[in-house]
């Protein structure tokens, strides 16, 4: 299993929005772009729109169960963002399942 440590600087978040390659559904997005490090780094935000604290908080947990879940299959040494949108509370874990394979595939993530 690799390791991934976590995005947690603003500036590092910014870069990825700037510069990184998106892809979106109606309940999340994700932001990815290569680094220069060999392992791979991840964030993940959700914004107080989505919900209060514990509806954050869930949504949050789901999104990196499904990462840690896939973290073998995409390639190491990128930057990735996932972003909750205000949908993602009301979608299903194999919906938001669906949706991060769908957006991995579609930004060449994979091995």
């Amino acid at each position: 299993m690799q390791t991934t440590s976590s995005i947690k600087r603003n500036y590092e978040f910014r870069r990825l929005y700037a510069s990184g390659k998106s892809a979106g559904t109606s309940h999340i997005v994700l932001y990815a772009k290569r680094n220069r490090q060999g392992k791979s780094q991840l964030g993940i935000t959700v914004s107080t729109k989505v919900g209060k604290a514990v509806i954050r908080n869930r949504v949050r947990r789901r999104l990196r169960e499904i990462y840690r879940l896939y973290e073998g299959e995409i390639c190491p040494g990128f930057d990735l963002v996932i972003v909750a949108r205000v949908k993602s509370p009301t979608a299903s874990y194999a919906q938001l399942e669906r949706d991060f394979l769908r957006l991995r595939d579609k930004l060449g993530l994979g091995l």
